[in-house]
């Protein structure tokens, strides 16, 4: 990435890749063509609130005001997901859009200030710089003041960061957790430094959540063009998108963080009340997916059943796109079917060999009827997706086999007409900053980006 040493390029894109090839042969992604025909899927979605699960008379009211008015069978997908996934919806949740690194930034935070018991904090990019400085030293501020404050960070992700500046943290009194060190001395589980973690949560006090595609980085020390009326080229930070969450599905997240904390091996936490009791706080259903290497694929199988079951739009923003064929086939059925297929990707990127890579599939994509735009000027983070106005998803996986299979990752998928509505406005306005590729001006492209595309493809599984 733009902010991280060319080291941390070399060791993702090439060592990785070697020592991945040296140790195993290839996983694969499950077979999911025929997913929905497969299931066992509940006639109605399991629904539970801050009181637990709901009755079946109180599940299908909610449900019926949620959906009173969608053309859509949401309660359908919702069962069919839930049968995939393995998690139920969560009733009764606040979830606040946030956009770009300052918003975003500045609501965590104001939620780590108002920390009284705990901060965990799971990152995959912790950089020193101003920015990590800061939240560094807001960090020990917290822990000092008697809130204990956890973190993991990825040891790849952080390969550029040095060992001092977590030293300092750990002297504060914070407790840290190398995440798969890329070192096999400092292993505490089987090596495998081919599974990353490229999780973004926060949750504080187990009250407020936080998660999306923000790292701790300059990257995010200022805003893109998101919203901005001219196309300004100084001082352009990231795209990205997050959210901030209250209420049941908090819970979730925090055993999302406190199960890869427990994975790793490392030695217990101290006590601390991590999981109060959660009142409503909004009206929004959410569902919580955490995969992992060697899971159960969820935000996969979300994504795809989603696909299928599109009925009028698709609008994904994805940083990284390297699909797998059958998500590919997923998005290319639904164009077909008159479903109005768009993906914003990035022109400015932080990886070449993604960036060629996911271009390899363009033709076949353009030829289907799938409408692909650029984002300009700014390097596109974001990572998510909004179906018939009523499905969306925000997260930190990104559309390519190394989210789906190589990594721990983190998504909320969020039902309901008012926050899709948010999320398609947010897909429209970055839609103004992008500019589209046409069949015409993409079958002229040079002989050079066709042989790109080429060899980055052969590379599409490990990227």
């Amino acid at each position: 990435m733009g902010c991280m040493p060319c080291l941390f390029r070399i060791i993702r894109h090439a060592g990785l890749i070697g020592i991945g090839l040296l140790l195993a042969a290839c996983a694969a992604l499950p077979e999911v063509r025929d997913l929905k025909h497969s299931l066992a899927a509940p006639a109605q979605p399991t629904v539970t609130n801050a009181q637990g699960t709901l009755s079946a008379k109180k599940r299908n009211s909610l449900l019926a005001r949620r959906w009173r008015n969608s053309y859509a069978d949401m309660a359908a997908l919702a069962a069919l997901e839930e049968a995939a996934t393995g998690s139920p919806l969560i009733a009764g949740n606040k979830v606040t859009l946030l956009y770009d690194g300052p918003q975003t930034i500045a609501a965590m935070i104001e939620a780590i200030n108002s920390a009284k018991d705990h901060i965990n904090l799971e990152t995959y990019i912790f950089d020193q710089d101003e920015l990590g400085i800061r939240f560094a030293e807001l960090l020990i501020a917290r822990q000092q003041a008697g809130v204990q404050v956890n973190v993991i960070y990825d040891s790849v992700g952080t390969i550029g960061t040095p060992q001092a500046f977590f030293d300092r943290m750990r002297d504060a009194g914070i407790h840290l957790l190398a995440f798969n060190p890329v070192n096999p001395l400092k292993l505490t589980v089987p090596w495998a430094p081919n599974q990353r973690d490229h999780r973004k949560i926060l949750v504080v006090d187990g009250t407020v959540a936080f998660t999306g595609g923000v790292n701790i980085s300059n990257a995010y020390a200022n805003s893109s063009l998101f919203r901005s009326k001219t196309r300004r080229n100084d001082k352009v930070g990231w795209r990205d998108t997050h959210v901030r969450i209250e209420g049941p599905a908090v819970a979730a997240l925090q055993w999302a963080f406190l199960e890869n904390w427990a994975s790793q091996n490392s030695p217990d936490l101290p006590d601390s009340n991590f999981f109060p009791p959660l009142k409503e706080a909004g009206d929004k259903l959410v569902r919580v997916l955490a995969s992992e290497p060697g899971g159960d694929y969820e935000i996969y199988k979300a994504y795809v059943l989603a696909l299928q079951e599109a009925g009028q739009t698709v609008h994904i923003t994805s940083a990284y796109f390297v699909p797998d064929l059958q998500i590919l086939q997923a998005m290319s059925e639904a164009a077909r079917r008159g479903v109005d297929v768009k993906i914003i990707l990035p022109s400015v990127t932080d990886s070449g060999l993604v960036f060629h890579a996911a271009q390899s599939f363009f033709s076949e994509m353009l030829a289907s009827g799938i409408r692909i735009y650029r984002l300009q000027v700014a390097v596109l983070h974001t990572k998510t997706a909004v179906i018939d106005k009523l499905w969306a998803t925000v997260g930190s996986a990104n559309i390519d086999t190394r989210s789906f299979l190589h990594n721990s990752e983190i998504n909320v998928v969020v039902f309901g007409a008012e926050f899709g509505n948010a999320m398609e406005e947010a897909f429209v306005e970055d839609l103004r900053h992008s500019d589209e590729i046409t069949p015409a001006a993409w079958a002229q492209r040079p002989l050079t980006d066709r042989l790109k595309e080429w060899a980055a493809r052969r590379l599409e599984y490990w990227l």
